[in-house]
């Protein structure tokens, strides 16, 4: 086992960090996160929705010694997958939030925790390792070790490389000289909470999961509230609509990491292709995506609702095909998207007066 000083370890860690492709990797101290009690009142709110296993990590996600006993820091990491701007589309592609273009992030960024795990193990150090996997209040740590700051949209903010980057944690029993937060500037723009399209932010630092598109499109395994799939629009698979109105983001540079560049299946394919999956198409298709984890029918679920606010008649039969399809939670958004279309094509017809 290696001995060296903490303020050594930690600059050969940061270096670590940085040659295996992480674009910011600074230290918080293991202490209570700074909005836990804000946390615990938003679940009491019930603004997570379905999203059960935040109440069954509540007490972890408060206190982080219960997750790994004599941690005493938390390297918070981040990793830009910035891939440029949106691929052009033709008219019903469907819009895919940019953090899922390409592979899985969970995949990615497990394997280089892995690499930083065996490097303190090296010194001494027992790691837990998190890439939004575990009960850990993720931006609070990043915060505090001065990754970002937090945005009035909930999401946090670099300067350098504004709201496009993934988020890990390691807690570790080494002790680390922690970094300084950085001060919030946002000041008085408000772009992100007036351009959320379902009013989900509905103060600054708020955000009620139950009408937020990314919510609705992945984490909601039941039917989409009537009333908000119309403001939907052709989102299809989470929502970027308040990391694109952030200023910040005018800084932005494209990923060095070369597994989240788009594909044809996330950035080109139409809406109604999306349909003529069968369950082993879908599973090939998104294998290595992120997408894959709300299944086919949560996907083609999403489709349908899209084909519903912006399709159109050459879009008909494939919704009519899966209006019979053997999956209730499909069938019927396909039904719904029917009726929007038709709806549509009556108000469009002259008027006989």
């Amino acid at each position: 086992m290696m001995q060296i000083s903490a303020t050594e370890l930690k600059t050969r860690l940061v270096s670590f960090a940085r040659e295996i492709g992480f674009d910011s990797c600074r230290v918080a101290a293991c202490n209570v996160p700074a909005h836990a009690n804000d946390f615990r009142e938003w679940l009491r709110d019930g603004a997570h929705g379905e999203m059960n296993y935040m109440q069954r990590g509540e007490g972890k996600r408060c206190d982080p010694e219960k997750i790994l006993p004599d941690a005493q820091s938390i390297v918070a990491l981040a990793l830009n997958y910035f891939q440029g701007r949106t691929p052009h589309r033709g008219v019903a592609t469907g819009k895919i939030a940019r953090y899922a273009w390409g592979d899985d992030y969970h995949d990615v960024i497990g394997a280089k925790l892995n690499r930083l795990d065996e490097f303190l193990r090296s010194f001494g150090g027992q790691q837990k390792c998190y890439v939004d996997t575990g009960p850990v209040l993720e931006r609070d740590h990043a915060a505090q070790a001065g990754i970002g700051w937090h945005g009035k949209s909930t999401m946090l903010i670099d300067e350098r490389l504004g709201t496009w980057f993934f988020l890990a944690e390691l807690l570790t029993t080494l002790q680390l000289p922690p970094d300084e937060p950085v001060p919030d500037r946002c000041g008085t723009c408000h772009r992100c909470i007036t351009a959320c399209p379902t009013g989900a932010i509905t103060a600054a630092h708020r955000l009620d999961a139950r009408r937020c598109i990314s919510y609705l499109t992945i984490e909601l395994k039941t039917a989409i509230p009537v009333e908000l799939r119309p403001l939907m629009g052709d989102r299809i698979f989470g929502c970027d609509d308040c990391l694109d109105a952030c200023p910040w983001n005018r800084f932005a540079r494209t990923s060095r990491e070369t597994a989240f560049s788009a594909r044809r299946s996330t950035t080109g394919m139409l809406l109604r292709e999306y349909l003529e999956l069968t369950d082993e198409e879908f599973r090939a298709l998104f294998r290595k995506s992120p997408i894959r984890r709300i299944k086919r029918r949560g996907f083609l679920r999403n489709v349908c609702v899209a084909l519903g606010n912006v399709g159109d008649e050459s879009d008909l039969p494939a919704l009519e095909r899966a209006a019979a399809d053997p999956e209730p939670l499909i069938a019927e958004h396909a039904a719904w998207a029917i009726q929007q279309i038709r709806h549509r094509q009556n108000q469009a017809r002259p008027q006989i007066v």
